[in-house]
């Protein structure tokens, strides 16, 4: 346990302070088209998942990138950890997020997400702005983005009921794209609200794309479904490896289902 402690440690350090590289280097990408941002944010993140690999044993491995559709779609990932928020760029030439707009006020972080095109949302308005972030996520999609969304809207400890919000299925029934279901056990590995990070292999895995049309509870059924039962597979597995290298698993939710 202690040289899990020591590994966490370092590699927090090694990690901000390799963001702090890449957004001093990124600086010339105000001056230039959406790509470049979008290199500088891909590469930050395969350098971080580098060296969690060096400095904390944590593999990973991608399975089911040949299920990936070309062109305009909608990714709806299973969400547990920040992993996934920079890990999923790599997969996508355009790249879209819907974040929350304090998130663009932060000093060249956030002018950065500005820069590249995301989408801000207040998330004490009502109604109204829903339905304007649904179009406007839409318009975007279709003129040929990839929009990266996590259907539960914020990350879930490991073994949490599944909390589905309704926003993904309004775009996909505006968007008319196909879906991507994404699950993955990146929560015993990099768990939410701690600096802890664990050993062991991090899956993430695509699955079958859900193809355009379907009624929208249709979708959020099969969506779910898809993505619930692969991330109950993956974690059972993460957590038996991590059994296996450490002698136990990352903590989990209180209320895990069975």
């Amino acid at each position: 346990m202690v040289s899990v402690f020591l590994r966490s440690l370092l590699y927090n350090i090694v990690f901000y302070l390799n963001l702090a590289f890449w957004v001093l280097l990124g600086l010339p990408t105000y001056a230039m088209p959406r790509w470049g941002i979008v290199w500088i944010a891909t590469n930050w993140g395969k350098t971080s998942i580098w060296w969690m690999r060096i400095i904390c044993n944590t593999k990973v491995e991608y399975r089911g990138l040949d299920k990936i559709p070309k062109g305009p779609l909608i990714a709806a990932s299973k969400h547990q950890s920040t992993w996934e928020t920079f890990a999923l760029l790599q997969f996508f030439d355009e790249p879209l997020y819907i974040l929350k707009r304090e998130l663009l006020w932060l000093p060249l972080f956030g002018w950065y997400l500005s820069k590249a095109g995301m989408i801000g949302v207040n998330r004490k308005a009502g109604g109204r702005t829903l339905i304007d972030i649904t179009k406007r996520a839409a318009r975007e999609i279709q003129r040929g983005r990839q929009l990266l969304i996590f259907p539960e809207g914020t990350r879930r400890a490991v073994g949490a009921p599944p909390d589905y919000k309704s926003g993904v299925s309004l775009i996909y029934g505006e968007a008319g794209v196909p879906c991507i279901p994404v699950a993955l056990n990146s929560g015993l590995f990099w768990p939410r609200r701690t600096f802890m990070r664990y050993p062991g292999t991090l899956v993430i895995e695509f699955l079958d794309p859900i193809p355009p049309g379907l009624k929208r509870q249709d979708f959020t059924a099969r969506m779910q479904a898809a993505i619930e039962e692969a991330t109950d597979r993956l974690v059972k597995a993460g957590r038996e490896e991590q059994v296996r290298l450490i002698g136990f698993s990352a903590p989990v939710a209180a209320s895990v289902r069975s």
